[in-house]
């Protein structure tokens, strides 16, 4: 597996896929860097204050936000706090009106429960830099915003004399607003180069390599062509071989180039784990209202929110999917490489994280976006040999639902509630998983 190069790409898009002989240690990971505000797009962080409410009766929850102001523009609201392990118990609720009008929306929920955040142990949870927060919420082109946060109210008793207390709020709440910037150059292919599949044993061109910022896409293979490039990766011959392998063909990704990822804003080294044994699907909790055209503005946006509100080292998902089922590559460091992401916590080591941009809860997925969880899956999973209609065992890093250590037996292909409480990745996405498996898995031609 780790000398897994495209044939069909081009050159860049090769650098891009090549597997490491000798996987880097993930607690050599460079520590954020202060410099790096001045990039294409922008975070407006805006300090939150107790709200005036003379009705407020005492032991009442407690209350912070901002009055509705003028702001520059942005496209995503979230809400950050200074301890990464404490609990936003209550409500975030936002109100934004649309650039250069007086319009305003009605006030919309922001899930205040984002599970999605790097192993506790790890590096980069510990860097000092990683903040609590909400999920990310997009908005559109907005100039003007207000925002209120809700305490949950005292839980009542069985002695009424003695009420408990209302959960407080964590320290440091602010008001992340996040503007994506310019939309990249329109995707294309790199060129494709003559040579076959790099052998095992030869050197590659990393990730990092300069010529690999030229490659906005890598195109999709067919299933004996993805078949023919792992037989030989693995160092077989496609003319003798009788026992293909059990991958589905490749399909279409937008690179982190296409996109439009600024590389300066991420560490620049990479993080690993041994092996790609299951996949979590989520859905983003950045809400429907976007279009297909602005799933790049949309990435971007969480980008930046996971690395300079939340503080993580890039984005947390290997991989997203958006509405009209187009594939974008995620956390950086090479499509086919087990990448450690932040997107399950607990469950990050030897996993993938798909997220589906948008809300599931009380919305049916659109089938094109499940039909691409299948295909990715089908591809990416059988580059390691799983398969996605099956079980599997991930050791707990440590979570809600498990204690760090345990062995948890789950689905190749699971949701984010399968490894820790959450809604994620909402009910109606999280009830097509069992479509998604077997697809994935007549995919492979299992």
């Amino acid at each position: 597996m780790r000398g897994l190069l495209a044939s069909s790409v081009g050159v860049t898009c090769a650098a891009a896929l090549a597997l490491p002989l000798t996987l880097p240690d993930p607690s050599h990971a460079a520590a954020p860097s202060p410099a790096r505000d001045a990039i294409p797009g922008s975070t407006q962080s805006l300090a939150l204050a107790p709200l005036t409410n003379a009705t407020r009766a005492s032991g009442a929850p407690e209350e912070q936000g901002l009055p509705q102001r003028d702001v520059r523009p942005f496209s995503l609201v979230g809400v950050v706090w200074d301890d990464p392990n404490a609990e936003l118990h209550g409500h975030v609720q936002v109100r934004t009106r649309a650039t250069g009008t007086a319009r305003w929306s009605a006030w919309q929920d922001v899930e205040t429960h984002n599970d999605d955040a790097p192993d506790l142990d790890t590096p980069e949870h510990t860097s000092g830099h990683v903040r609590g927060s909400t999920a990310p919420l997009w908005v559109g082109d907005s100039d003007g915003v207000e925002v209120r946060v809700d305490g949950e109210a005292p839980a009542r008793t069985e002695a009424p004399s003695r009420p408990a207390a209302p959960a407080p709020l964590p320290r440091g709440l602010r008001l992340e607003l996040v503007d994506p910037g310019a939309e990249p150059s329109p995707p294309g292919p790199g060129p494709v180069p003559a040579g076959g599949a790099t052998p095992a044993g030869t050197s590659a061109k990393t990730p990092t390599d300069a010529a690999a910022d030229t490659a906005t896409e890598i195109p999709e293979l067919s299933k004996k062509e993805t078949e023919d490039e792992l037989i030989v990766s693995r160092g077989g011959d496609v003319e003798t071989t009788t026992a293909r392998p059990y991958v589905g063909a490749r399909p279409r990704i937008v690179t982190r180039k296409g996109w439009g990822a600024d590389e300066k804003l991420r560490e620049k080294k990479f993080a690993y784990t041994k092996t790609v044994k299951a996949a979590f699907v989520h859905h983003s909790a950045t809400g429907n209202n976007y279009r297909c055209s602005q799933a790049s503005s949309v990435i971007r946006s969480i980008y930046r929110y996971h690395v300079k509100s939340s503080g993580w080292r890039d984005i947390g998902y290997n991989f997203l999917v958006d509405k009209c089922g187009t594939i974008y590559e995620g956390r950086a460091g090479g499509v086919t490489k087990p990448v450690m992401g932040a997107h399950t916590l607990g469950f990050n080591t030897n996993s993938m994280g798909v997220a589906v941009l948008g809300s599931f809860s009380g919305t049916n997925p659109p089938a094109a976006a499940v039909n691409a969880i299948a295909r990715l899956t089908a591809w990416k999973l059988g580059l390691y040999g799983a398969n996605p209609s099956g079980t599997t065992y991930l050791k707990s890093g440590g979570g809600n639902l498990y204690r760090k250590g345990t062995k948890v037996r789950l689905h190749v292909i699971s949701g984010h509630r399968d490894g820790f409480a959450t809604e994620c990745p909402g009910r109606r996405l999280y009830n097509k998983l069992g479509h998604a498996r077997s697809s994935a898995a007549r995919l492979q031609g299992r």
